[in-house]
């Protein structure tokens, strides 16, 4: 795999330079993730979930000036605050990065096609408990398997290392619960899945999945947005719940008051497949 300037790439992003520091440490770990997939200059990625691009861009550096990655996400370009998906994209267009992407938004995976072959990845990145359903993610990795013969994915690990990452697993949680019992909603969580879930899925949609690896999560800010966006969909949506649900995540929510003075991100796993 080909050298990633980290310090490039994170100031390619629209977040580079608002947030340095933390972009540089997003930047990071997502590098870290690709050098376990092991890209190589010249190769061919679908990325599907791209979102703002962090995990483009990365992937656009390890391909190299010969590669390609088509990065696609079924959200408008108009999504997301305070800098949309389109705003974002637009800032790594301009950067040398930029003639290797190709952004395609409002795009689904599941209503268009490519040929098969015509990717040497497909890479899902943190992207799948934004799914609507597990039948969508089945359906998804499905569709995705004859255009590439690799899949490189990377998820939140549900099961915590330390008593710190307790207060990010009960603000998935939580989310998790009124997304499944109220009004469907745009947040962050909406499927949260185990990883010994995403290898059975894997093994039943003809995946050939190697171990996973734990990929180090020091340092990321995640637990603390997500404990906040937590606090922000119970504010705004616990209304839409059944009285027993809401009785129940007011009681979680005192738990993850109770633990939320030291936080700690969960660890990620990461999993390559084959067909």
């Amino acid at each position: 795999m080909s050298s990633i300037d980290v310090g490039a790439v994170a100031s390619a992003m629209a977040a580079g330079a608002t947030e340095p520091g933390v972009q540089l440490v997003q930047t990071r770990f997502r590098a870290g993730l690709v050098e376990g997939w092991d890209p190589r200059p010249g190769d061919r990625v679908l990325e599907v979930g791209c979102g703002q691009g962090d995990m483009t861009a990365v992937l656009a550096a390890a391909v190299g000036e010969r590669g390609h990655v088509t990065a696609v996400d079924l959200a408008d370009p108009s999504y997301g605050a305070p800098v949309t998906l389109g705003e974002s994209a637009d800032i790594l267009r301009a950067t040398p990065l930029g003639g290797r992407i190709d952004f395609r938004f409002g795009f689904d995976v599941l209503a268009e096609t490519f040929p098969d072959d015509a990717f040497d990845h497909v890479v899902l990145s943190q992207c799948s408990w934004y799914f609507a359903d597990l039948d969508q993610l089945r359906a998804t990795l499905t569709r995705v398997r004859p255009w590439a013969r690799r899949l490189c994915f990377a998820e939140w690990d549900l099961a915590p290392a330390a008593h710190e990452q307790l207060a990010h697993l009960l603000a998935v949680q939580v989310q998790a619960v009124v997304e499944a019992t109220g009004e469907r909603g745009d947040g962050n969580v909406r499927t949260p899945f185990s990883r010994e879930t995403l290898l059975r899925i894997l093994d039943a949609t003809g995946w050939r999945a190697d171990e996973p690896r734990t990929v180090d999560t020091a340092g990321l800010h995640d637990a603390e947005w997500e404990i906040q966006l937590c606090r922000e969909v119970v504010r705004e949506r616990l209304h839409t719940v059944p009285s027993a649900v809401r009785d129940l995540v007011r009681s979680q929510l005192d738990v993850l008051d109770s633990v939320a003075d030291h936080v700690r991100p969960l660890p990620v796993y990461s999993v390559t497949a084959t067909r």
